[in-house]
């Protein structure tokens, strides 16, 4: 077992690879700005540090002692990084970087990051996402995260620092937050619960691969050791489903008929984004295993539990 960091750790992703990271038996530290009341994950007997991400004397004193450190926090959304693609660059770019020398300086072991799936890979209708794939980002948020893939290259090939870069699909479920402006499955559900319209870009054809957060977090924590077959996962359910298909789901699940506004697509959002999880699967032979019809009930139960 090893000494894992999770910067990150009171996200939603990072609070969920924690505690799947701690069931495995890890000695686990919990990096964030802990600014709820209570930390989201479960796990006991974690040593939660608070600091500021964009602080390097923070970032500094949290890596010492560690051997798996999770990069699992980003300072800005998709909609964030269009409308100022500089503060992508000044706080995402340069504090990972910031993050990456000190890992060197702490002796870290490796390094995981939380990369982005389809948006990374851009429009490739017909063609199977595999890491083989030539990357073609056309938005800030995911050329930052390109970006970002490639000083791990950097820092591998001048240091030895070992990466693994997880391109993750559309991770959705439990502890999302309400005021979150990213993640289609809680905002649709959190406007069903109060009646609220769903805003469907374009025509609802678009397609995206959604990964309930437990198999995402379950996949991840597979990968950490320090010999895997490849530095660079996408990690995914593998299926497709279009938003008009998803909104049906949502429908049958919550018995509700919900009102249906339409706007213009983004121009920087891509139309089709589906990953082929085949390298992963074939060396870690595990995979999904939450449908996306019981992913979203259990999705809807714990919006109904947190609203009671």
């Amino acid at each position: 077992m090893a000494r894992c960091l999770v910067i990150g750790a009171n996200g939603f992703l990072g609070s969920h690879l924690l505690d799947e990271l701690a069931l495995r038996g890890h000695e686990m530290t919990a990096f964030d700005r802990f600014s709820s009341v209570h930390p989201l994950y479960l796990s006991q007997g974690v040593t939660a540090v608070a600091g500021d991400f964009l602080n390097r004397a923070d970032l500094a004193c949290a890596l010492v002692g560690q051997e798996f450190v999770f990069h699992f926090v980003s300072t800005t959304t998709p909609m964030s990084a269009d409308n100022d693609p500089t503060l992508d660059v000044r706080t995402n770019v340069a504090t990972s970087i910031d993050l990456f020398e000190l890992c060197v300086e702490a002796g870290v072991r490796k390094v995981y990051f939380a990369s982005t799936g389809g948006a990374i890979y851009g429009d490739q209708l017909g063609a199977p996402l595999t890491e083989l794939s030539l990357p073609q980002p056309v938005s800030p948020y995911a050329i930052g995260k390109l970006t970002i893939e490639r000083y791990l290259h950097y820092f591998e090939r001048k240091y030895g620092l070992r990466s693994v870069a997880l391109r993750i699909s559309n991770p959705y479920g439990p502890r999302q937050g309400a005021m979150k402006v990213q993640g289609v499955i809680p905002i649709f559900l959190r406007r069903m619960y109060r009646g609220l319209p769903l805003t469907i870009f374009g025509d609802g054809s678009m397609v995206r691969d959604y990964l309930y957060v437990t198999d995402a977090a379950r996949m991840i924590a597979d990968t950490v050791r320090m010999d895997t077959d490849h530095s660079l996962y996408n990690i995914g359910s593998g299926i497709g489903v279009s938003v008009n298909e998803l909104v049906e789901i949502i429908r049958d699940v919550t018995g509700r008929i919900p009102e249906l506004e339409y706007a213009r697509v983004p121009p920087t959002f891509v139309d089709h984004a589906v990953l082929d999880v085949g390298r992963f699967g074939a060396e870690f032979e595990t995979a999904a295993t939450v449908s996306l019809r019981e992913g979203i009930r259990r999705t809807w139960q714990d919006i109904i539990k947190e609203q009671s």
